[in-house]
């Protein structure tokens, strides 16, 4: 009877191993391709084929490790979108999750770098680097839907769910437990948490706002006017960076001090459609908007001065991913200039110096 007993037991604890063996977890080899850049001759890397798309995590989500040594993404080269990661050094591609119905825009790494958050469908879940080891952070309830944004803090994710005209930001720990920051009959949208304090930024009603994680101190920043584009925190949490679109003008990047309510100009910009920084804000990378030039290029906080990197050649410059290697020394940027979206690299180190990740 004991036998018995511990039979059973044996094979109801294989079965999540089963399920998950049943779902071979693919690897590739290096499909990394060396380019030189027809705009400026600089060399570069396409680290993706352009005959599957592949997508790198936007730039507040953690996609690059701290030493450089691997990236993830989503790609839907086996049928459908999966996440993956890859060694920087080998070119090496390894499935990483198999889920059901990837979100890949909610795709990142943790912050101490074992493991993935994701959701699929309407499922938080976490995957283990390199183990079969997954779990369930939390469901979207019913009578709810999930809306567009995902936003990663040292201790947790935050995401939007909507009912009707109601929309909330919810707040999940990596113990699982849930909390609602806040809830509105307006639209909410882009959570992205201020680093080392707990306080989130956020869009509502073309406005970006900042709440404390339990609901209070929430309130609209002061910034230019006209319609506000992509926005990022500094890496120590005191500036918002964000694009400002002035009817008329170029596009500009901008500086916002919510603890001193200061708002002012970092440059000019040639027609940035999105950017990102490095661990330091003295360095930004942006893809121009700008149809007859649709170059990536580097700008310098010191000079305001822009030079020109590549070539994006995206159909959708809003939709070019730019992503700082933590030392600064390297720009992966996804853009679909060779068919589908593909991941590129390219080095940084005769431009910028080695900062270290803050």
């Amino acid at each position: 009877m004991q036998e018995r007993q511990w039979s059973r037991r044996i094979f109801f604890g294989c079965v999540p191993a089963l399920a998950r063996a049943a779902t071979r977890l693919e690897v590739y080899p290096s499909e990394m391709r060396r380019l030189r850049d027809l705009a400026t001759e600089f060399d570069m890397r396409r680290l993706t084929d352009p005959r599957h798309a592949s997508l790198l995590p936007k730039p507040h989500l953690r996609a690059v490790s701290s030493r450089n040594s691997f990236l993830v993404f989503s790609s839907d080269r086996t049928g459908s979108m999966q996440g993956f990661r890859m060694d920087l050094k080998t070119g090496e591609i390894r499935q990483i999750i198999a889920a059901a119905a990837l979100d890949p825009e909610t795709l990142c790494l943790t912050p101490d770098e074992h493991a993935v958050s994701f959701f699929d469908g309407r499922t938080l879940k976490q995957q283990w680097i390199g183990r079969s080891r997954e779990r369930t952070l939390y469901e979207v309830p019913t009578g709810w839907e999930r809306a567009a944004g995902f936003g990663a803090a040292t201790d947790g994710l935050f995401h939007i769910e909507k009912r009707g005209e109601q929309h909330r930001i919810q707040r999940t720990r990596f113990t699982g437990a849930n909390s609602t920051v806040i809830e509105a009959g307006v639209p909410l949208a882009d959570p992205i948490p201020r680093p080392r304090r707990a306080g989130l930024l956020y869009r509502r009603s073309g406005e970006l706002w900042l709440i404390a994680y339990d609901g209070t101190l929430n309130r609209p920043l002061k910034t230019a006017d006209g319609p506000l584009g992509q926005a990022l925190w500094s890496a120590d949490g005191r500036t918002v960076h964000y694009l400002s679109f002035p009817p008329g003008k170029l596009h500009q990047l901008r500086d916002c001090v919510p603890d001193t309510n200061e708002d002012k100009l970092v440059a000019a910009t040639s027609q940035f459609a999105g950017f990102a920084r490095n661990s330091d804000s003295t360095v930004f990378v942006g893809a121009s908007a700008n149809r007859a030039s649709a170059h990536i290029l580097l700008l310098l906080r010191v000079t305001q001065r822009e030079m020109t990197l590549c070539e994006h050649r995206a159909s959708d410059p809003a939709a070019v991913v730019l992503v700082i290697s933590p030392n600064s020394q390297r720009l992966y940027f996804q853009t679909d200039r060779e068919g589908k979206a593909a991941i590129y690299e390219m080095a940084l180190e005769r431009f910028v110096e080695q900062t270290r990740e803050a």
